[in-house]
């Protein structure tokens, strides 16, 4: 167990290893080429168009959906009220 005047490292290391920064130490952004930042463009606007075409999938099965219902509901009232709701019977005490 490493003890630094008074701070608890968050992790445990075993005996004999070392830690290889001080705490607070970080290392700098690493730069990426202009390759790189291109591809990532490149692939981030290919997953915005999947996406968008998977959104426009889903709604249109919603609003095809909610049609659907709607004529079936307008199909019912259409043919007539409604049959008379029972109350059903209460069960027996305990």
């Amino acid at each position: 167990m490493i003890v630094m005047m008074g701070i608890r490292p968050l992790v445990e290391l075993a005996e004999g290893e070392e830690m290889t920064k001080t705490p607070g130490e970080v290392q700098p952004p690493k730069q990426i080429t202009k390759a790189e930042r291109d591809a990532r463009k490149a692939f981030r606007q290919v997953d915005a168009k999947k996406a968008m075409t998977e959104h426009e999938i889903a709604q249109k099965a919603f609003s095809n959906n909610r049609e659907r219902l709607k004529a079936e509901r307008l199909a019912r009232e259409a043919a007539g009220p409604p049959p008379p709701k029972t109350k059903a019977s209460k069960a027996k005490g305990k």
